[in-house]
């Protein structure tokens, strides 16, 4: 179902709202705002509310968004990776959280650099059609990628019960440590206090930042 876009964001509300979840985070993680529903003139709401790191699902939104907001924020990619985008998503982004498939490994091959950084995503739950990484395949895929991998991402299978979610994040908490790795993205708007519970080092938030 296509969601709506949010329009007429208050920046006050989103302070508080953040204020909120900063302060159960503080420590732990960074929070990372999920801005794929926020059209490209409400983006300067978000930096007038002190949001400073937003994930962006699309190149072409990545791209405008950038052009006009490129020093107001810290910008990640979130969404799913496509290949022959890779090239042009490196410049803008600080990292890249979606990184599962040995076509995208090429390409950062052919364009990433010294400071490319990128999170492999795990398809923990094993979900047929979902991206990711299977479990058994994580350390010969890190083993294969010619830049620098600082951690996991994974989406457990939607629920409307976050404590659902909590054998996903304490299986992708468990497969980063195995492999050494430090950061954690993990736990959207529903079940980011679980994902927080089980060492998540990054908590992607939209919507309920901005009602």
């Amino acid at each position: 179902m296509a969601r709506t876009l949010f329009h007429d964001i208050d920046p006050a509300r989103v302070r508080a709202n953040l204020e909120e979840v900063t302060g159960e985070a503080a420590g732990r993680a960074e929070v990372l705002v999920a801005c794929k529903y926020v059209p490209v003139e409400e983006m300067g709401a978000l930096a007038a509310a002190g949001v400073t790191l937003v994930g962006e699902n699309r190149l072409q939104d990545l791209v405008a968004k950038h052009e006009r907001h490129a020093a107001d924020f810290t910008w990640d990619f979130i969404g799913n990776l496509q290949s022959r985008k890779v090239k042009q998503i490196l410049p803008l982004v600080r990292l890249i959280h979606s990184v599962g498939t040995d076509s995208a490994l090429e390409q950062l091959g052919r364009h990433g650099s010294a400071e490319t950084e990128i999170l492999v995503e795990v398809n923990v739950a094993g979900e047929e059609g979902k991206g990711g990484v299977a479990p058994a395949d994580l350390v010969e895929f890190i083993a294969r990628s010619p830049v620098r991998v600082s951690g996991l991402m994974t989406m457990p299978p939607f629920t409307e019960d976050p404590e659902s979610s909590r054998p996903y994040f304490a299986r992708l908490a468990e497969l980063a440590a195995a492999n050494g790795l430090e950061r954690l993205s993990m736990g959207t708007s529903q079940d980011w206090r679980v994902a927080l519970e089980e060492g998540a080092t990054i908590i992607r938030l939209g919507s309920t930042l901005f009602v």
